[in-house]
């Protein structure tokens, strides 16, 4: 089966600019398999793996990043995303690494959040983008009430399945629903954003932080992969070795743009830190609004 890499007007099919897994590249004209035309810059290819098959060939690819990622984390990337952030379930070396740098950034987040202090259980914290739970059930373990959305009804179901294992019940102060992050509804003391924005083009970025900004009453703490030389470079060489470990578009951010995006919407950024490992890197800051009353 080959996958055709190619432009035209009204459709894109990019999953050569994607981190998509068991890829290899096959530099053949083929026909497009969505929209039947010729490739235009024949360059394809071919899936290894019979597993696959049916995602790639049914999912039809558009310019929109959002689309790309709710199949995504909906179909394969859920699955690899499940055991990555499952700590008893075997993965590869790449996955191993993956897990430890996402688990420290949960474990800065969650200590931050306690040095605040205060009485945890009368605030109010969105989750936004929460995946399987990794910080929304720790969270509420600590008496916190959170609401939690993601994309993917997969991702929502297993972090239900995980808080039910956790608590038999989930309790009344946890909820999980399926939601588009820039439809957040409500008002929150708190709002989390954490390992989403990579997913989200600069284009993006201004409608993301827009709803964040727009449900957050006093805190946000949000991550990306910061933008810099090297994990520019980092990125690049990583774009021509495809493999099991990678998911879909990753996207960088200028640390500065999202900062001065943020103090516009009137926030102001109270701490900082960054997570490194040899495959995953991640910026944390925490904003605080700026005369609140």
């Amino acid at each position: 089966m080959i996958i055709v890499l190619h432009a035209m007007e009204g459709n894109l099919c990019f999953f050569g600019s994607m981190l998509i897994p068991t890829l290899s590249y096959s530099f053949q004209h083929r026909r497009c398999i969505h929209c039947r035309s010729s490739c235009q810059l024949g360059i394809g290819f071919r899936v290894k793996s019979p597993k696959y098959k049916s995602f790639y060939k049914n999912i039809r690819m558009t310019v929109d990043d959002k689309q790309v990622v709710t199949e995504y984390f909906n179909t394969v990337g859920f699955e690899r995303w499940r055991r990555i952030y499952s700590p008893t379930e075997r993965v590869n070396r790449v996955q191993q690494d993956i897990r430890r740098g996402h688990q420290q950034t949960v474990n800065i987040i969650l200590r931050w959040i306690e040095e605040d202090g205060g009485n945890i259980s009368e605030q109010s914290f969105c989750d936004a983008g929460c995946g399987v739970g990794s910080l929304a059930i720790p969270l509420a373990k600590l008496g916190a009430r959170v609401a939690a959305s993601d994309i993917s009804h997969s991702m929502i179901e297993e972090a239900q399945k995980r808080a039910k294992e956790e608590w038999g019940v989930i309790p009344s102060s946890l909820s999980f629903q399926v939601q588009d992050l820039l439809e957040l509804q409500g008002s929150f003391d708190t709002v989390l954003c954490v390992d989403v924005l990579i997913h989200y083009s600069d284009a993006q970025l201004v409608s993301l932080l827009d709803s964040l900004s727009r449900v957050a009453k006093r805190r946000m703490i949000i991550t990306f992969a910061p933008k810099t030389f090297y994990y520019v470079l980092l990125k690049k060489i990583g774009d021509f070795f495809p493999g099991p470990s990678k998911a879909t578009r990753a996207y960088l951010h200028e640390e500065k743009d999202i900062l001065d995006s943020l103090q516009q919407r009137g926030w102001q950024w109270i701490r900082k830190d960054l997570v490194k490992t040899n495959f995953y890197f991640c910026q944390i800051v925490q904003l605080e609004k700026r005369n609140r009353t």
